[in-house]
């Protein structure tokens, strides 16, 4: 039942259900890329990613002192459903460009 609350809790907001979308289409992206495509203080966006993460939809690697996010695999059957009807929403999304490529890459 934990398991349950907690996903369902982690859904239950518009800018977490965009960030997985973002990610299933972009992923595995640093957090500077997020934050540039969302327009979101590194704080906030940092609260929705762990979210998400405690709630096992997404994994973090480092690199270095960078944050890399993507969709966890293998996901369970309940997060893979969930997932796939975020990819039937009527989402706009926001355009990025990499950090990586525009910077010195990301720092956290």
């Amino acid at each position: 039942m934990d398991v349950f609350l907690q996903t369902t809790a982690a859904l239950n907001d518009e800018t977490r259900v965009k960030l997985l979308r973002f990610l299933d289409a972009h992923g595995p992206l640093c957090v500077c890329d997020m934050q540039n495509a969302f327009g979101m203080i590194q704080s906030r966006l940092s609260r929705h990613l762990k979210i998400l993460k405690e709630a096992g939809f997404l994994r973090v690697e480092r690199r270095g002192t960078w944050a890399y996010y993507a969709i966890r695999t293998p996901i369970d059957s309940f997060r893979w459903a969930a997932l796939e009807e975020i990819r039937h929403l009527s989402i706009e999304m926001p355009s990025w460009d990499s950090c990586a490529t525009t910077t010195k890459g990301c720092a956290l």
